[in-house]
């Protein structure tokens, strides 16, 4: 058997290896793949992705290189291939507060590869191919040792040259536009790229999205670099920058965030839930008191005025007139002055059967709007959350984190649990992108992660942008995860606003969101005829769509 053993894994080192993965309804196929070692190979393994148009398979994903390094040794090149698991079939089946579906339901199949690196330790690769796409990721499947870093990551996506893309420049805030690119360049960009990141397949009606769900507290968040060669994507883990290392530091075993890759045409990138699919189940059953909604928001008309209670109670009674079940008290709340305090406005508000919802800043990052440092260790969580409950606050929306490194996800996932044990919900905003955590902690109602109507205050580029920006979103972003994108403005912030008003209100359905908040002034609102109006008052229910 041992000679046996030796005489296969030279056969498979030697003239390489290939084996296919089919997703239940035979649409999409992997191929995952060895390079020959010796002779000019590396010995690295590569998948490709197939997907079936009448009788014939397309390629969507060309040959495109898998691996992962740690700080004490490389899992890339020489890999030896020393087993493979059964196609084993995934059938799942859940439930949703938000979403685009509240109930879910995924066929996929799945196979893991087993390798040993030139020092004879394991990596595995998994493989879960859906009816609608693919996911994959790495782990380090043995138990002993201490702590070790992973740094970095040779996966990456090639696309053909030519190919049609919308990606949009990677910022810690996701916070840009999703340019049209045949070449893969952009006049900003230095080459880093943020998810999600859409392609057309040439000449086909196939659309690919790549993104990643299921981070835990082992993990960074990645993103896209296409320096070496325009159209090849490579994984990327965010630089170190203080307190915050780059890349992840964990004690094995050790698994990645899965890769994800949505195929097929676009209706089918819409509609798909793979982003949750592969994502952690419920961490809590009880979802009885998470409740989506519209929400009246006074940041966008009057940039400070959170701190004034006349107009913190204004936007109470426009939440009241419109039927809205949920008020937004932005920055500087704790501030507030001109007639009350923000213990005045939540009473008001309880009074008149609206549910509050209070902004903090992170702490992380370099900005000092106020309230700040809350919420930064799990004892000043405790204090603050305690105090919201005591005073009855609905949820909690918290900005400006500062990146995508190990420990912002781990502040992410910590505001979540702990929010969840007051029953809290959360909208994190100047944040990473969602990676399907409305799923494993269903109190994350929405995350903004986008370029949108906040940006009229800022400067006037949203002005000429808008229409093609909004008509990208559906496409893009919107696609991972509930987005606040606080749309329905009529009238003029700080700059020039010119999108039609048959525009703005379908955005109150087009874009999803768990929260979705109203942004213009009481004013606004008031001067619509009773169509528009009552549109927009409680028998819309933004926060959850039929099936």
């Amino acid at each position: 058997m041992k000679i046996l053993f030796f005489v296969l894994s030279f056969i498979f080192s030697s003239v390489g290896y290939a084996q296919q993965i089919l997703s239940p309804n035979k649409k999409i196929k992997v191929v995952v793949e060895m390079q020959q070692a010796g002779q000019g190979g590396s010995g690295q393994v590569h998948f490709k992705v197939l997907y079936k148009k009448g009788s014939a398979y397309i390629e969507v994903l060309p040959s495109s290189p898998l691996g992962i390094s740690r700080e004490d040794q490389q899992f890339i090149s020489n890999l030896r291939l020393t087993g493979e698991g059964k196609a084993v079939a995934v059938h799942d089946k859940y439930e949703m507060v938000t979403g685009k579906r509240k109930f879910c339901e995924n066929f996929g199949t799945e196979k893991t590869f087993r390798y040993k690196n030139p020092s004879d330790q394991p990596l595995d690769i998994t493989f879960k191919v859906y009816n609608d796409g693919v996911a994959f990721r790495y782990s380090f499947p043995n138990s002993k040792g201490s702590s070790f870093s992973i740094i970095d990551e040779t996966t990456a996506y090639v696309v053909p040259p030519g190919s049609e893309r919308w990606i949009q420049p990677y910022n810690q805030a996701y916070e840009d536009f999703f340019p049209f690119s045949t070449t893969g360049t952009n006049e900003k960009n230095n080459s880093d790229w943020g998810y999600p990141a859409l392609y057309k397949v040439n000449s086909q009606p196939l659309w690919v999205l790549i993104s990643e769900a299921g981070i835990s507290k082992e993990n960074c968040a990645a993103l896209l670099n296409n320096k070496e060669n325009k159209n090849i994507y490579k994984v990327t883990y965010p630089s170190a920058k203080k307190n915050l290392p780059g890349g992840a530091i964990s004690s094995l075993p050790w698994k990645s965030q899965w890769h994800v890759m949505i195929i097929g045409e676009l209706a089918d990138l819409v509609q798909s839930t793979l982003i949750t699919d592969v994502s952690e189940p419920t961490a809590f059953k009880d979802t009885k008191w998470i409740e989506p909604g519209s929400a009246a928001w006074v940041y966008w008309a009057y940039n400070h005025g959170s701190k004034d209670y006349k107009k913190v109670i204004e936007y109470i009674d426009l939440a009241v007139k419109m039927h809205w079940p949920y008020v937004l008290i932005d920055w500087e709340w704790d501030v507030m002055s001109n007639g009350g305090k923000v213990e005045d406005a939540l009473g008001y508000a309880k009074s008149k059967g609206i549910k509050t919802l209070l902004w903090y800043n992170s702490g992380t990052d370099w900005l000092g709007a106020t309230p700040v440092d809350r919420l930064l260790t799990k004892e000043k969580r405790e204090k603050e959350f305690s105090w919201l409950r005591s005073v009855g606050v609905s949820g909690i929306k918290v900005d400006f984190f500062a990146g995508d490194q190990q420990n912002m996800m781990k502040y992410y996932i910590d505001i979540l649990e702990d929010a969840a044990k007051y029953h809290l919900l959360v909208n994190f905003h100047g944040a990473t992108i969602p990676r399907g955590w409305a799923r494993t902690y269903p109190n994350l109602m929405t995350t903004e992660a986008v370029y949108g109507a906040e940006w009229y205050n800022n400067n006037s580029i949203l002005t000429d942008k808008a229409a093609a920006h909004n008509t990208t979103l559906p496409f893009t972003r919107n696609i991972i995860g509930s987005m606040d994108y606080t749309p329905v403005t009529f009238s003029d912030s700080q700059h020039a606003h010119i999108t039609s008003f048959a525009h703005e209100l379908a955005l109150a359905v087009v874009f999803e969101s768990g929260l979705q908040h109203f942004a213009d002034r009481p004013s606004a609102y008031y001067n619509l005829s009773a169509g528009p109006q009552n549109f927009l008052k409680a028998s819309l229910q933004p926060g959850m769509k039929p099936n």
